[in-house]
């Protein structure tokens, strides 16, 4: 059973997974933002839903994500967390084990709170950095 801890972020759970689903905020391609843009993962959220690293460790095999793009074919990935970047690590999306090339890294995600309404950016496997809003965080 999924709890939500005493003072936690609405949505976020402790200890358990929680399905993370993003969606493309405006930019100036998309002015209203694009709900066919997006991703949907799992990860395990602490009581202020930040991704908490410790749980990931456990639950990594879980933490899995899919990348929807309007009309390409979703793409499957895992949750990584990795030694580099910003603070010492960042959280990547990884799409197949033995390449580099594919993988689309969260900007700052362990500092980021995972609330309905917050915005995340992503650096996709071009090099471009796209702006997220956090549109639902609900249990696995």
């Amino acid at each position: 059973m999924n709890e939500v801890t005493e003072g936690a972020a609405e949505g976020a759970t402790t200890g358990t997974l929680s399905r993370i689903r993003l969606h493309l905020a405006r930019s100036k391609e998309f002015p209203d933002g694009s709900a066919r843009h997006g991703y949907e993962f799992l990860a395990p959220l602490d009581g202020e839903g930040h991704i908490d690293s410790d749980a990931w460790k456990d639950l990594r095999a879980a933490c899995t994500v899919t990348r929807f793009w309007a009309n390409e074919a979703p793409e499957q990935g895992k949750l990584v967390h990795r030694a580099g970047g910003v603070g010492g690590s960042s959280w990547v999306f990884d799409y197949e084990e033995d390449a580099g090339d594919d993988d689309e890294t969260g900007y700052r995600f362990g500092d980021h709170a995972f609330v309905p309404g917050e915005y995340v950016s992503l650096r996709d496997e071009d090099g471009d950095m796209h702006t997220f809003v956090v549109f639902s965080v609900q249990p696995a």
